[in-house]
Order: C-alpha cells, then sequence, then structure tokens
C-alpha cells in the first residue's frame, strides 16, 4: 500500500476521512508512490478556524519574535536542502541540482522574511499642525490563503508563508495536488522551527478546495501561482468575495538576441533557460528573436541544445527530468505537431524522446523551431515543455514590437555589448522583468516579483517590500495632546487641522 498524504492542521498531521483520492505518480514510471486526499468540508473549515483562532494570539507575537523564527526556519531549510530536494525529485523528476535550487531560492525569501521589523515600520510626521502629530502603523490582515502550482513545490510555498506570517498573519496552503509532499515536509519543519500550531495550515485537494478558500468570509487574501485560465478565475472569483488576490498566471517569455552580443553566452544562456527543467518554468525563455545578422546563429544554438538530454534524476548526465504527467507531455506533443502542420521548421524535434529503462516516463526532448510566426499556435501559447521556437528581425525596434505585442508581460532579457541598445530596450519594453545579458531575471526576494500584462492579476506582487503591502494594512493616527496651559477655543467648523 501506498501512504496517503496528511493534512497539517491545528499543529498536528492528520489523516484525512476523505474517499476522494488522488494517485501522486513518479514521472519517470507512473509508479504510484502515494495518495492525496481532497480535504472534507469540515477538514476545510477546521483548518481556517484554527488559523482564526491562532491569529488573536499571533499578531500580539513582537515582530522581533516573529523575525526569529524566520531565521529558525532558514537555518533547518539549510540542513535539510538536500532531503527536501530528494522528495522533489523522487515526485516531481527534477534533476538533483535543479531541485537543490528549487529549495534555495525559498530558503532566500525566508531569509528576507527574518528582516521583518525593518519592513513594517510605519511613517510620522511631527506637527503637522500645532501640537497635532501624525504616524502610521503596518498591521496584519488576518487568515491568508495560498494556492500553489507543481513546478516549483519548495520555492513559490515559501514565496508566501513566510511573508504573510511573519507581517502577523497564519495562513492555509493548498498545494499542488501531483507534488503534496514537499510542502508537508516544510510544514514540519516549520513546527520543529517553533512556529505556534495553528499559524500554518496545510491543506491538499483539487477544485473543490479551491473554491472553498475563495469562498471562505475568514480568509482576507489570497495568492496563486498557475496557468492563465485559472488564475484569472482565481482573481475574479476571489474579488468578487472582496477578498485581496495576487495571481501570478501564465508567460511567454521572449530573449531578444543583437549582433554585437557574445555568441557563445547567448548559445549557453539559451540552452538553460528554454529547456532547462524540462521547461517547466513560468520565466523558461520560449522564443529567442534574433536581430539581423544574430540570426547566423540558430544553427549553433540548436545544435548545444542538441546535445542536451532529459533523464531520471539518479543519472548525474542528465540536463533535465520529464514532464509532470502523461497529459503534460501530450499537449507539449501537440503543440509540436501543430507548429509543423503550421509551418514552422522544426529543426529539432524531441517528439519520440526515449530513455533508456524508462519507456513509462513522460519525456519529451529538446525541440527547437524556426520561421516561426506571431499567428501560430505554437508562439501564442505557454508550451510549458522544452521547446525553443525562434524569429528574425531587422531591427531593435522590430524586436520591441514583437514583444510588445505579447499579451504576456513575465520577464524578458536582451543581449547585446551597446548599453545603448540595452537602455533603450529596458525603457521601452512592456514586461515587468528584464534581463541584460541575464536569460532569466527572477529577482532576487529584497526586490519583488513583477509580471506584467497578462501574467499577473492584482496590484501587490510577491515577496519583497509589495508583499508586505499585500498582507498588511495601514493605520494612521493623528493625535493632540492638550495642556493645561493653553486655552480652550471655540468649536472648528472647517476641515482644517487648527
Amino acid at each position: 500500500m501506498t501512504q496517503q498524504v496528511k493534512h497539517f492542521i491545528d499543529g498536528e498531521f492528520v489523516s484525512s476521512t476523505s474517499d476522494k483520492l488522488i494517485p501522486v505518480t513518479d514521472p519517470a514510471t507512473q509508479e504510484v508512490i502515494a495518495h492525496v486526499p481532497c480535504a472534507t468540508p469540515d477538514e476545510m473549515h477546521r483548518a481556517v478556524e484554527s488559523a482564526k483562532a491562532a491569529f488573536l494570539t499571533w499578531k500580539e507575537v513582537p515582530v522581533s519574535d516573529r523575525a526569529r523564527l524566520m531565521m529558525r526556519y532558514a537555518h533547518l531549510l539549510k540542513e535539510h536542502q538536500a532531503e527536501i530536494a530528494d522528495i522533489i525529485c523522487k515526485e516531481l523528476g527534477k534533476t538533483v541540482e535543479d531541485a537543490k535550487g528549487d529549495v534555495w531560492r525559498g530558503i532566500e525569501v525566508v531569509e528576507q522574511a527574518a528582516n521583518i521589523p525593518s519592513l513594517m515600520m510605519g511613517e510620522t510626521v511631527e506637527n503637522v499642525a500645532r501640537s497635532i502629530d501624525t504616524y502610521s502603523y503596518i498591521q496584519p490582515l488576518g487568515v491568508c490563503a495560498g494556492i500553489t502550482p507543481f513546478n516549483f513545490p519548495a520555492m513559490i510555498p515559501l514565496w508566501m508563508f513566510p511573508l504573510a506570517i511573519a507581517c502577523g498573519n497564519t495562513f492555509v496552503l493548498k498545494p499542488s495536488e501531483q507534488d503534496p509532499m514537499t510542502v508537508n515536509k516544510l510544514a514540519e519543519l516549520f513546527a520543529q522551527a517553533g512556529a505556534p500550531k495553528g499559524v500554518l495550515q496545510v491543506v491538499h485537494g483539487a477544485k473543490e478546495q479551491v473554491d472553498a478558500i475563495l469562498h471562505h468570509p475568514d480568509i482576507k487574501a489570497i495568492s496563486f501561482v498557475g496557468s492563465v485560465n485559472v488564475g484569472q478565475y482565481i482573481y475574479k472569483t476571489g474579488t468578487d468575495n472582496l477578498k485581496r488576490v495576487q495571481a501570478f498566471a501564465g508567460a511567454k517569455n521572449h530573449m531578444v538576441i543583437m549582433p554585437d552580443a557574445n555568441k557563445q553566452q547567448v548559445v549557453n544562456a539559451l540552452v538553460g533557460a528554454s529547456v532547462g527543467a524540462a521547461g517547466q518554468r513560468c520565466m523558461a525563455i520560449s522564443v529567442a528573436v534574433f536581430v539581423g545578422d544574430a540570426a547566423k546563429w540558430i544553427p549553433d544554438v540548436a545544435a548545444a541544445i542538441g546535445k542536451v538530454r532529459p533523464g531520471v534524476y539518479t543519472d548525474p548526465d542528465a540536463a533535465y527530468g520529464p514532464q509532470i504527467s502523461p497529459q503534460a507531455r501530450a499537449r507539449v506533443l501537440s503543440l509540436i505537431a501543430q507548429g509543423k502542420k503550421e509551418g514552422a521548421t522544426c529543426v529539432l524535434d524531441g517528439s519520440d524522446c526515449k530513455v533508456e529503462g524508462y519507456p513509462n516516463g513522460n519525456w519529451v526532448g529538446p525541440t527547437v523551431f524556426t520561421n516561426v510566426t506571431t499567428d501560430m499556435e505554437i508562439y501564442k501559447q505557454e508550451i510549458f515543455g522544452p521547446v525553443l521556437t525562434t524569429m528574425q528581425v531587422d531591427s531593435l525596434d522590430a524586436a520591441l514590437k514583437v514583444v510588445n505585442d505579447s499579451p504576456y508581460g513575465n520577464g524578458t532579457s536582451i543581449y547585446t555589448a551597446s548599453g545603448a541598445a540595452a537602455r533603450k530596450y529596458q525603457h521601452e519594453v512592456e514586461v515587468g522583468q528584464i534581463g541584460i545579458n541575464i536569460p532569466i531575471p527572477v529577482p532576487l526576494p529584497f526586490f519583488s516579483f513583477t509580471g506584467w500584462k497578462g501574467s499577473f492579476y492584482g496590484d501587490q506582487h510577491a515577496y519583497g517590500k509589495q508583499a508586505v503591502r499585500f498582507y498588511t494594512e495601514t493605520k494612521t493616527i493623528t493625535a493632540r495632546w492638550f495642556n493645561d496651559d493653553i486655552p480652550v477655543s471655540g468649536p472648528n467648523m472647517s476641515i482644517n487641522l487648527r
């Protein structure tokens, strides 16, 4: 019998009474390694009630003590980084180094959460009027919730609950049902770090459990990362229920290559950024736009990508792992076939990829298309697989038009030796995160993750200062203390402070 994944409710791992179980499979073998339960309505209610009760005491814990909790948690995550990465490898299929990177980028956000005292500082002005001072406090909202995707089972949950909890909130987390065991390990270590019971809840399930979060009256704010359709649904439904929502959705990230760029740096960057993690990154580079003579490098890029091969995480030579599911693999293969049908040239075809000893794995080999146009499905859709599409344009202005006409605005990069070209690009491009000679420009957590356009729905972004604003309210106080020596004046019939 495979294990049944437990919920983490009120400080304890508890077995679900649900009869709705979803298999968790090894994507390299299709072996069922666990079953994840869909939380019952009562289990969802108990999780929120526990978080609501815990908030009453947690919000009063000194901010310095909350920061120390995050310091202890970061230390434990570092101690157990390899163990967490091993869980990611088994349920998601990432390579060991990629899985360790997943954990590490999450640890960096926890380290930032340990800086919470300075991030929670308000403002003050003395004598805004005679003997009147105004000052503000930053206070938590209450119960917050997170809904996270499969592709970064450590990093993205760690984007959310550590900062929310450091701000004084409590948190209900619903991770992906495709790789739920990683989050349970994160919760176990959080409790070990000294988190009081009820501060963090982990409930498992699918759409029904998401809807319970969206409609629960005691949940004040929701963070989401996932696909476009689901992101739009969560944003609309959550805001219709008068909740704060930050919803990170799809992407179509472009790299613009100028002819004065360093060719080998371009080739190396495109290999890792396009097919790394099997292309299952919202910041993957899936479109390379070659300007002018830079197009001569396309065969070199294809040749370099062709040397990369997928494999199981126990293979030290594997560059990336399988797609998360047979359905995900089928979708990628369908888009590759559609690209051929629409007239793009498939110069490297990974459709028939096989990995020796693992015939049932969700394998897709590295794939490169040339002669791609913006009306093709392989350009318009986020493929979320190891597929690079390439385009050729005559000028930087033409490249900017391609990027700015895209409905997405998550990330982009430019490779060039020209400061003027880089300055023009960063100023004019309508994308939230820009890399200059950096292939995947994911900011470190003292900045915020700032996707634009159809890649994000909401007002305040993840981690950094914007996340603190998302998870808090500002209370402004205007105060006067009377001195007995000052005569009492008559009524003030205006709105001016006197």
